[in-house]
């Protein structure tokens, strides 16, 4: 075996464009993740079981289930019963979806581990719900629980190969097409590999960072 840097010239068109779709996918799906995962701590402490119970259930069931059954799920059997998106719209909200159940018990965790004097503070100071907790529980919530959330975008970035299973175009689904008509798998999956180094582990040394400032 040979390595063919002409192979790997041949490849960099389509590895630009999975480069774009994979971090399309990654801020897109963040986005989704983190907003909808917000939505799932604070219906977690809504003061009705009929709220908290079918939210528990349901971020359980995502939780539990495998990312690519997800997929299959949002992509082959939504489309029968008339909910139809394109394969890049899909995989985006399947993965935002599937880790919104995770930084749902981060916001959770974040939430709890606030003093209960802030709580007990902002009554004595009869401030309404929501200036409760966009002023005084929230920031310091998100502010302990940013590094957790970097660590789960890194995790989305590693879980983006999985969407290539319903067509969407991204690093490794880029290389097949490739490998497929040049029949030279080396080269692509190296390339697409170290790719994933390079974005990964700067993000890693960040959210490192990150996590030693706010700790002091």
């Amino acid at each position: 075996m040979t390595w063919d840097w002409s192979a790997v010239a041949d490849f960099m068109p389509r590895f630009w464009d999975g480069v774009l779709v994979t971090l399309q996918v990654l801020v897109l799906g963040s986005l989704i993740s983190f907003s909808l995962g917000l939505v799932w701590a604070l219906a977690f402490r809504a003061p009705s079981r009929f709220v908290r119970w079918p939210v528990h259930v349901l971020t359980e069931f995502i939780r539990t289930t495998p990312l690519l059954v997800q997929l299959f799920f949002l992509y082959f059997v939504l489309p029968e019963w008339g909910v139809q998106f394109s394969a890049l719209t899909t995989g985006t909200i399947a993965i935002g979806l599937h880790y919104s159940t995770y930084t749902a018990q981060v916001y959770r965790a974040g939430i709890d581990a606030v003093p209960r004097g802030q709580w007990e503070a902002a009554k004595a100071l009869s401030l309404p719900a929501h200036r409760t907790w966009s002023a005084v529980i929230l920031p310091q919530a998100i502010r302990r629980i940013t590094p957790a959330l970097g660590n789960y975008v890194i995790a989305m970035l590693k879980d983006t190969p999985l969407l290539a299973a319903i067509g969407v175009l991204e690093l490794l689904q880029q290389s097949r097409l490739e490998s497929a008509s040049t029949f030279q798998y080396t080269e692509p999956l190296t390339v697409i590999g170290i790719a994933f180094i390079l974005i990964a582990y700067p993000a890693s040394l960040l959210v490192r960072s990150l996590e030693r400032r706010l700790v002091r």
